[in-house]
């Protein structure tokens, strides 16, 4: 089983704009990034994102690139600072590859209570727009398989 994580591409100021689109440069970073995605043919079973505006742009873009058998669901359990617990048990209970766009400090409190048990054994540098791939071993532990940022990705 393999979990996608993904924090959301770079949002305008609050105060410019309270719902928080994504901004000119996080386009550029979601757009790269389903670039790279697209060739490697991802295919999961759902693709999950917060109530967010910037989350749910995020995951439409993504979505374009992966393929998402039961397409987009939002859910209201993936606010930046709730606890990560029920949707670890939810991830556990699955048994199809999850793509999975956030926040921080969600997305990397995550990644640490699935790779060590804890939401803060880990500290991964989440930025805007970077994919994590989770993977679940026979030996029944998660490892982090691959890690790509659009600053990566960025054409010289």
């Amino acid at each position: 089983m393999r979990v996608y994580l993904v924090r959301h591409g770079d949002a305008n100021p609050k105060a410019e704009d309270p719902e928080r689109h994504l901004s000119a440069t996080g386009h550029t970073q979601v757009h790269r990034m389903a670039d790279f995605l697209r060739p490697l043919g991802i295919r999961v079973g759902v693709i999950w994102h917060s109530t967010k505006v910037r989350a749910m742009e995020t995951a439409a873009c993504l979505s374009g690139a992966v393929a998402a058998d039961d397409g987009l669901v939002e859910r209201s359990d993936l606010a930046p600072n709730d606890p990560v617990g029920p949707v670890a048990k939810a991830i556990r209970q699955s048994d199809r590859d999850l793509m999975i766009v956030g926040h921080l400090p969600y997305v990397a409190n995550l990644a640490s209570k699935l790779l060590a048990g804890a939401d803060d054994a880990v500290r991964l540098h989440v930025t805007c727009a970077t994919v994590a791939c989770l993977t679940h071993t026979s030996e029944n532990e998660w490892r982090l398989a691959w890690m790509v940022t659009p600053d990566l990705l960025a054409t010289p």
